[in-house]
């Protein structure tokens, strides 16, 4: 069984990745605030520990071997790790959540919640994120069931205060081969319930919320707005889509917005939601700053 006690301290590694960082044993001493003596003491004892050398001699200059060279790069790995724990120990005792969990409603785009956790990630490394992607009644769930941090949504629930990120756009839209695609003049809600309509379903599980439906005569429930975007591009119906989702499809021309009398585009608010705003700690603070910051920015 090998020894789990280390052989050689990380000071040593610490000095060989500053000597080949500043290229020479008198501009590592001076980064590590150190006499040149005590580099070139702690380069000998690392390398008598090795069972092969780092570094062999060009002329005055000291070089890397081709072994050096897999050992500086292991070297330098060690010491972000030995820095990341460090930090992750300060983030502890300042009271860093291990842990956040977002619920976020499938309406909401995804892509300025990819560019908040980014800058999350730069300041909280340690802290591990969970999405809930829910639904309708099922993102009111997650935080009246406090299974959730923070929620971007809709609608807020009675009792909770909210900070708003800006509005969705909903549009109707269709294949440009549907027959409602074909109609030249403005559609009537009775012109809508006799197509198919594909709708999103309810995430939640204590009650089933129908938003945005006509009653129509067909319906088609699909569980994500990615399966109603591939129904829509299949010719299946129409549905009432966030804009940002089938913005692609409508510039190709695959995808068409139906022209309605009355009713036809819909912005809702979006909404970010904390379930205990009373109680923030340091990477929830962090997260809402985040998110505020990346959807301020309007494609």
């Amino acid at each position: 069984m090998s020894d789990h006690n280390p052989r050689i301290p990380i000071e040593y590694w610490s000095t060989l990745v500053a000597v080949v960082d500043h290229g020479s044993f008198a501009r590592a001493a001076e980064a590590l605030n150190k006499s040149q003596s005590a580099v070139s003491y702690a380069i000998a004892q690392l390398e008598a520990r090795l069972p092969s050398p780092a570094f062999h001699t060009q002329g005055r200059k000291a070089e890397l071997t081709r072994a050096g060279e897999v050992l500086y790069r292991r070297a330098k790995q060690l010491l972000n790790l030995a820095s990341d724990i460090e930090l992750t120990a300060q983030h502890l005792a300042d009271g860093w959540e291990r842990k956040l969990t977002i619920a976020i409603d499938a309406i909401v785009d995804m892509q300025p919640m990819l560019h908040a956790l980014q800058q999350f990630s730069a300041v909280a490394p340690h802290t591990r994120i969970t999405l809930l992607e829910t639904t309708l009644s099922g993102t009111d769930e997650a935080l009246l069931e406090r299974r959730a941090d923070l929620a971007l949504t809709g609608r807020v629930p009675p009792g909770f205060l909210a900070r708003p990120l800006g509005d969705v756009v909903k549009i109707p839209v269709v294949h440009h081969q549907h027959p409602l695609a074909k109609i030249d003049a403005e559609l009537t809600e009775e012109d809508l319930r006799q197509a198919r309509q594909i709708v999103i379903r309810d995430s939640g599980i204590r009650r089933e919320q129908d938003k945005g439906w006509l009653e129509s005569e067909q319906r088609l429930t699909v569980s994500h707005f990615a399966t109603g975007v591939q129904a829509l591009r299949a010719g299946l119906g129409f549905a009432f889509a966030p804009q940002h989702l089938v913005r692609s499809h409508l510039e190709s021309g695959e995808l068409v917005a139906l022209q309605l009398n009355s009713g036809g585009t819909q912005r809702i608010p979006i909404n970010l939601v904390s379930t205990s705003p009373d109680q923030l700690g340091p990477a929830c603070t962090a997260m809402m700053e985040c998110l505020q910051s990346a959807y301020a920015v309007k494609p």
